[in-house]
């Protein structure tokens, strides 16, 4: 399937997934950044995050866009299980709240895209990332992406360390702005479709 004919259901909630791994010591690593960019639509969606019962996962429930048609639900979620395991908790909220795969968004981090650079597609591989390829296995590729580059490591750093340390001082200068382009980007996919996200944001 092709990235910009893709089907969705209308009149099903959306799922709005951020990747990432609990506990504060990874908070600001750069493998959290879905958590940062779920962390900001939660802030404008107005509620908080809570446990989702047996899903291992906190979640917010909420609308995004204008008043009628394009008025959207969606469920905000952080997985709680670590990164690599993040298909379950993700499967078990998309049958409770009974959501197509075609409307998840996964939230993460990219190494083969420059900083800040947004891609946003839909379906494909997992690029040795270790929460999608806990998705697919778990339900298919079938679903979106919002993909946060980061890049590659720098000389010989492994990337296991690379994507396990925090953004560096000269990265968190824009990493706000970048957070919340993120966060507008998840937006425009679930009101207005990915072709439309794709040619503002893509970049």
């Amino acid at each position: 399937m092709g990235d910009t004919d893709v089907t969705t259901d209308a009149g099903a909630p959306w799922l709005i997934v951020g990747l990432g791994n609990p506990g504060p010591e990874y908070a600001m690593n750069r493998h959290n950044v879905g958590f940062m960019v779920a962390d900001l639509l939660a802030e404008r969606i107005g509620g908080r995050f809570k446990r989702a019962g047996k899903a291992q996962a906190q979640v917010i429930e909420g609308r995004i866009g204008p008043p009628g048609p394009a008025n959207r639900r969606v469920i905000l979620a952080k997985p709680m299980s670590y990164m690599n395991l993040s298909g379950g908790p993700v499967t078990a909220l998309r049958d409770f709240y009974k959501v197509p795969t075609s409307n998840i968004v996964a939230i993460h981090d990219e190494l083969d895209i420059d900083y800040g650079v947004l891609r946003l597609k839909f379906g494909g591989g997992d690029n040795g990332h270790n929460g999608l390829k806990s998705m697919t296995k778990a339900m298919g590729s079938d679903y979106h992406r919002v993909r946060f580059g980061i890049g590659r490591p720098p000389g010989r750093m492994q990337v296991a360390d690379f994507v396990l340390k925090d953004f560096s001082s000269a990265e968190r200068k824009e990493l706000d702005y970048f957070v919340d382009r993120a966060s507008d980007a998840v937006e425009c996919l679930v009101i207005e479709g990915l072709e439309r996200a794709q040619g503002t944001y893509n970049s």
